[in-house]
């Protein structure tokens, strides 16, 4: 049987969380009996995280690249090079705790070709909640993204989504945006081909250290739902795969 298992783990200036997250991810993943790889894509960092991996870290393949290009970039980095039958990204700052990861397994069981965690369904768990702002915030983006047609789910955002190695090759290619549309183009794209996708309720903690910038990001986000929707009708994407 082949690698069943990667973890890629986008990272920009992360040297203060990196450490506790992978120390969990690695002590979670040991215990299981499967296979897996743990990859960590710096994505430009201007801290030490590159060497805070490589140094603390041996088991786990670090991918460094500079200038930043954004997450989505990083994630597309990640997934080009991983070997698992099932390939899951997953926030360095661990705010959806790893032991998540065994909710997926019956849903691939069942058929499902992707599986996205949800912050926002009735049994979803928010141990630590958002700042009223940022959480209402991503509410009004996530209404928007369905009054466009773009997504049917409550959740886009969530940084915990896996894949079996057949979506994940035939997606991530594909993919235009680097930051943080990209959850949203992944995800209408991965509908519009028919893809069959689960979403469930995780567990949350949320980091007070976010990398999202509120207003800036917030307003790229609205930009980067508009242009999916232009590329769709303009024929960027294939229409059939």
């Amino acid at each position: 049987m082949g690698l069943q298992l990667s973890l890629i783990i986008p990272a920009y200036n992360e040297e203060r969380r990196i450490t506790s997250t992978l120390t969990s991810a690695i002590g979670y993943l040991s215990a299981q009996d499967y296979s897996y790889e743990i990859i960590v894509v710096d994505d430009g960092s201007q801290d030490q995280t590159a060497r805070t991996v490589s140094d603390s870290f041996s088991q786990v393949r670090l991918l460094s690249y500079s200038p930043n290009r954004g997450k989505g970039f990083a994630v597309k980095t990640g997934m080009k090079v991983a070997r698992g039958e099932h390939r899951v990204y997953y926030d360095a700052d661990g705010s959806t705790p790893i032991d998540q990861i065994a909710k997926l397994w019956p849903c691939f069981e069942r058929g499902a070709d992707i599986v996205i965690g949800s912050r926002a369904l009735p049994d979803s768990e928010i141990a630590i909640r958002q700042s009223w702002l940022r959480e209402h915030m991503g509410r009004a983006y996530n209404l928007i993204l369905r009054m466009m047609g773009l997504t049917r789910f409550t959740d886009t955002q969530c940084g915990f989504k896996g894949f079996t190695a057949r979506a994940a090759t035939t997606l991530f290619p594909l993919l235009t945006m680097n930051r943080f549309s990209f959850d949203a183009e992944l995800l209408f794209l991965a509908e519009k081909y028919n893809f069959k996708i689960v979403e469930i309720p995780v567990k949350w903690i949320n980091s007070a250290d976010s990398r999202v910038r509120l207003i800036q990001d917030s307003l790229r986000m609205l930009f980067g739902a508009a242009c999916i929707r232009w590329k769709w009708l303009r024929g960027v994407y294939p229409h059939e795969i």
